[in-house]
C-alpha cells in the first residue's frame, strides 16, 4: 500500500540521518474507503494525487507550527505492507481526516518510492499560507484564499537518492 507521510525539510533531514521516518506512530495519507467515497473516482492516479494533496496540507500545518522551519512542504511516498496503515474509525464522516491513516512504527526510508517537495519559488506563497492558516481555520475567507494559494504550486518529484541535495 502506498502512503504519503507529511514532513518538513528538517524532518526529512532527520529521517535521512536515521534511515527511517519515525518514530511511530505516524500519521500518513492513503487511498482509503472514505477518500474514495468523498472523491467519487475510480481512477487510482487521481485518488493517489488526492491523498498526496492531503499530506501536503498536513505538511503545511507542521510548517505553520514551527517558525524556524523552511517554508517548503515535504511529503514522502512510502510503500508499506498491507495492513500496516490503518484508517481511524469514523473517518468517512469527518472531512478533515479523509485519507488519514496511522502507522504504528517507524518506516524505513529505503521503502520510499519518492519525495515530493515544493520548488524554491513556492516559498513565498507557502509562508503566506502558513501565516494565514489560523485565521482560515476560524472561517476567514481571505485567509482561506491565501492558504489555497499554496496549492497552486505542484510538489516536485525527487528520488530518494536526491535527498542529500534537498536537505543540504
Amino acid at each position: 500500500m502506498r502512503v504519503y507521510v507529511p514532513l518538513t525539510l528538517s524532518g526529512l533531514a532527520a529521517a535521512h540521518g536515521a534511515g527511517e521516518v519515525g518514530p511511530g506512530p505516524l500519521t500518513a495519507y492513503a487511498v482509503t474507503p472514505g477518500l474514495r467515497e468523498w472523491y467519487v473516482s475510480d481512477d487510482i492516479e487521481e485518488l493517489e494525487y488526492a491523498a498526496l494533496s492531503r499530506a501536503a496540507a498536513a505538511s503545511l500545518r507542521m510548517i505553520a507550527g514551527r517558525p524556524e522551519e523552511a517554508r517548503r512542504r515535504v511529503v514522502v511516498a512510502v510503500d508499506v505492507p498491507d495492513g500496516t496503515a490503518v484508517a481511524e474509525p469514523g473517518q468517512v464522516l469527518d472531512a478533515s481526516s479523509l485519507g488519514e491513516v496511522r502507522i504504528e512504527g517507524a518506516v524505513a526510508l529505503a521503502a520510499a518510492a519518492a519525495v515530493h517537495v515544493d520548488a524554491d519559488d513556492a516559498e513565498k506563497d507557502v509562508a503566506a499560507a502558513a501565516a494565514a492558516l489560523g485565521a482560515a481555520d476560524l472561517g476567514d475567507d481571505d485567509a482561506q484564499f491565501t492558504v489555497d494559494g499554496a496549492d497552486d504550486h505542484e510538489l516536485l518529484w525527487f528520488g530518494i537518492q536526491e535527498i542529500p541535495g534537498l536537505i543540504g
